[in-house]
């Protein structure tokens, strides 16, 4: 979708296509963090970058998952669709590392993720990035319990 960050050096192994598809077509995370007070689970809209597999979020500082992830960056959560068939399950699972985007990759990032949310372009809020590191897909349209995995390798 971006390519934004391929020119960053970043090496990365192939994404299965099932997984970079589902994660192109939705546009709604949750993510899990924690702080003093325990878990907490948010739901964010994002853009999805495959070329360096990861999502951006736009949030507010002074939420209670932002806070988390300024302490504790490492993170986890799902993608998923909502079906009422088993046959028809699919989703993700997910472990990434989240980072404030900096000034001078927030221009363009904000201008991607305002052309999927035109309703962002009145807000103010910082961009995040989620660097995703494992990625398991379930597709129950498959076969049942049928997974795709990825996970990014250290530089």
């Amino acid at each position: 979708m971006m390519g934004y960050l391929a020119k960053s050096g970043v090496t990365m192994v192939a994404v299965p296509d099932a997984i970079s598809q589902y994660l192109q077509q939705q546009h709604v995370l949750t993510l899990c963090t924690q702080d003093q007070q325990g878990l907490w689970c948010a739901s964010c809209f994002y853009v999805f970058d495959v070329d360096s597999m990861c999502c951006y979020l736009m949030t507010a500082d002074n939420s209670r998952h932002t806070q988390a992830m300024v302490v504790d960056p490492i993170i986890a959560g799902t993608i998923a669709d909502q079906t009422q068939s088993v046959l028809h399950i699919q989703g993700i699972q997910y472990t990434a590392i989240a980072s404030r985007v900096s000034e001078s990759e927030s221009a363009a990032i904000r201008q991607l993720y305002c052309q999927r949310f035109p309703v962002a372009k009145v807000k103010s809020a910082p961009l995040w990035r989620l660097a995703l590191q494992t990625v398991k897909m379930v597709d129950n349209r498959l076969g049942f319990g049928k997974k795709h995995r990825w996970q990014r390798q250290p530089d």
